[in-house]
C-alpha cells in the first residue's frame, strides 16, 4: 500500500442555501450543514483509502457565524492523519454572500471515519505524508484529538492516553 499526500484528500464543496434548509430566522440549520460536512468529509476520505468508508465520530461542532438564505456553503475537506484503518478529517467552512461579494468563516470541525472490506470489517488505509506546516500542525494534534475522542467514547482508560497526559504532566528528571 502506497502512502499517500494530504493533498490527494482535498475536497471542495459548494451548496446554495435555499428556503427548505432554513431555520426561521432565516439560517442555514446545523444538521443540514453537518449533513454537507459529512458527504464532504467521506468524499475526502474514500480518496485516501480507495474503499468505501464510514463516519465513525463527530467532533465538537461550533457554529462562529450564521449561513444566511441565498448564501453559498463552501466547504474543504482533508485527510489530515491516517491511523490503522481510520481516518481524521479537518473540515472548515465558509458562509459567502454572492451578492455583497463577502466570504465569512462559519465553522470547522474533525470528523473520523473508518475504511471498510467488503465484508464490512475494518481494513487498512495508506500512511499519510503530511507537507505543509499547516498539514504537519493537523498531523501531530490528531493523536491527541484521537485519544480523547476514544476516553469520551469509553474504549480508553484517561491513563493511557499518553500524549494527552504529556501536555499535563511533566515527567521527574
Amino acid at each position: 500500500m502506497e502512502d499517500k499526500k494530504v493533498r490527494e484528500s482535498f475536497t471542495v464543496m459548494n451548496e446554495l442555501v435555499l428556503p427548505n434548509d432554513t431555520n426561521s430566522f432565516g439560517n442555514l440549520m446545523g444538521g443540514r450543514l453537518m449533513y454537507w460536512m459529512d458527504i464532504a468529509a467521506a468524499i475526502a476520505s474514500s480518496r485516501h483509502a480507495n474503499i468505501p468508508v464510514m463516519t465513525v465520530s463527530v467532533d465538537n461542532l461550533s457554529f462562529k457565524s450564521p449561513i444566511k438564505l441565498g448564501n453559498v456553503v463552501h466547504i474543504e475537506a482533508k485527510v489530515c492523519r491516517a491511523f490503522n484503518s481510520s481516518m481524521e478529517v479537518y473540515l472548515k467552512v465558509w458562509g459567502e454572500d454572492l451578492l455583497h461579494q463577502f466570504k465569512y468563516e462559519s465553522n470547522e470541525a474533525f470528523f473520523t471515519f473508518v475504511a471498510l472490506d467488503e465484508q464490512g470489517k475494518p481494513t487498512p488505509v495508506p500512511k499519510l505524508i503530511p507537507e505543509t506546516e499547516h498539514e504537519k500542525k493537523l498531523f501531530d494534534g490528531a493523536l491527541r484529538r484521537r485519544q480523547l475522542r476514544l476516553i469520551m467514547a469509553g474504549k480508553m482508560k484517561p491513563h493511557d492516553a499518553n500524549e494527552l497526559k504529556a501536555l499535563f504532566i511533566k515527567e521527574e528528571e
